[in-house]
């Protein structure tokens, strides 16, 4: 289309192929946003508009549209990426950066178990500052290491299908609880009183503490809802177990039938527990995977309590410690947050 005065704008028209490729660096989430709003430009103009509403549209200026439009008339896709910049030509070319990938991924320095960027840099001759560009550039973290264990149960993907089954599709009349103890939670005091937060320090507090003995939170989740039965022990035996069972039992409404998800922890399969819930025929047991106790929600839950409530807590008494776990289930209930 061309201007009504003015010098004449000659007509842009896209292919097939360079529509395709023009809308879909659009819809990319990764691409550059200068490269996006270039395509953007370009099919605006494809589309027959003027290059002073497409600017009006896109926030640019109408030169700008102007620049990319006759750019890619005379090189097409190719004019819209940056030129070459002028500066100081490169000193390292491919190979050696593909040899510092290699060095990095294949080996480790003898006297360490992992590479750093000074030991890389010594052992390659380059400066640091070109070692920690190259790992930058391709995501290099030899410092960094995780941990990961797979399960070895060999009813690993029908155990996951069936709970999870169970969250995302509960059966009628029934109530599905993630049930498992939180042991060993100890009552932690400082050994100085803690110095509170100012504006710009921290709250602070003594490395030492002293331990004023543990207690072990039974609890169950309702998947559903997110409401929380929770109990505190002395300690995480069967009989506690089986007394924490009783409390759920006496919780939850008679017409319902009850699934319990829980791991594989000893207490939770010796003969006492085993008899109690076949006398219960509305009581149904899920055992979660070996070595994937993560996939049971009321752990979740406990991180919560790990975060909110017990880190950063002080307690001069197991007294003390259960009274702030009860409180939390308390504020916890009074406003659950059901799964999404």
């Amino acid at each position: 289309m061309a201007n009504a005065t003015g010098r004449p704008t000659p007509p842009l028209v896209l292919s097939e192929a360079e529509r395709e490729y023009l809308e879909r660096q659009v819809r990319k989430h990764r691409v550059a946003r200068s490269l996006s709003e270039r395509c953007r430009i370009i099919l605006r103009c494809g589309e027959g508009v003027p290059s002073k509403v497409v600017a009006d549209e896109l926030g640019v200026h109408e030169h700008t549209v102007g620049k990319w439009r006759r750019r890619f008339l005379k090189d097409r896709l190719d004019g819209l990426l940056d030129e070459v910049r002028p500066g100081r030509p490169r000193t390292i070319d491919d190979d050696q950066i593909a040899a510092v990938i290699e060095r990095t991924l294949r080996s480790t320095p003898s006297d360490a178990t992992h590479w750093s960027i000074r030991s890389m840099a010594g052992a390659t001759g380059f400066s640091h500052t070109t070692i920690r560009r190259i790992w930058n550039a391709f995501g290099l973290q030899p410092h960094r290491t995780e941990t990961f264990k797979l399960s070895s149960d060999p009813l690993f993907v029908d155990k996951v299908r069936d709970i999870v089954g169970l969250y995302l599709s509960p059966p009628n009349r029934a109530l599905v609880l993630s049930v498992d103890e939180k042991s060993q939670i100890q009552a932690l005091d400082r050994e100085q009183p803690v110095l509170p937060m100012m504006p710009g320090v921290p709250e602070r507090r003594t490395h030492s503490y002293v331990r004023h003995g543990t207690t072990t939170l039974f609890a169950a989740l309702d998947v559903a809802s997110s409401f929380v039965i929770g109990k505190c022990y002395k300690r995480h035996r069967a009989t506690e177990f089986l007394d924490f069972l009783k409390q759920i039992d006496a919780s939850v409404p008679s017409d319902l039938d009850v699934h319990i998800v829980m791991d594989n922890y000893a207490t939770h399969k010796t003969a006492s527990v085993k008899n109690w819930l076949m006398r219960r025929p509305r009581y149904h047991v899920h055992f979660t995977p070996t070595s994937a106790s993560w996939i049971n929600q009321v752990e979740r839950w406990f991180a919560e309590l790990t975060r909110k409530q017990l880190r950063r807590g002080v307690h001069t008494s197991t007294m003390q410690l259960e009274a702030d776990i009860r409180s939390f289930i308390e504020r916890h209930n009074q406003n659950p947050k059901p799964k999404s």
